[in-house]
């Protein structure tokens, strides 16, 4: 098998956020647990202008889907289980 490149971009509404200053500091939290606890590149790619909302995107790069799929999973159900986010959209690639 080659490279092998998983990406998923996770459109999100924030709970805890009336000002852009609180939205920064949720997803700064979110991006920086994920990156201590998963093997991935993420950032925040969309939606950062508006308060209440925003658009994550990670990637993780392996030799195998399987591992890419699992990542990915992982990485959303970690997301899914912080009460201050609601997921709203999804869009995976395994390129």
């Amino acid at each position: 098998m080659g490279m092998i490149i998983g990406s998923c971009a996770v459109e999100l509404m924030i709970y805890e956020s009336n000002s852009l200053k609180e939205k920064r500091h949720v997803i700064k939290s979110i991006i920086g647990r994920i990156q201590a606890k998963f093997n991935v590149s993420i950032a925040e790619v969309g939606f950062n202008d508006i308060w209440n909302k925003s658009e994550i995107g990670f990637v993780c790069v392996t030799n195998d889907t399987a591992h890419a799929n699992s990542v990915i999973s992982k990485v959303l159900n970690y997301i899914d289980r912080d009460s201050r986010i609601e997921i709203l959209n999804t869009c995976v690639e395994i390129l």
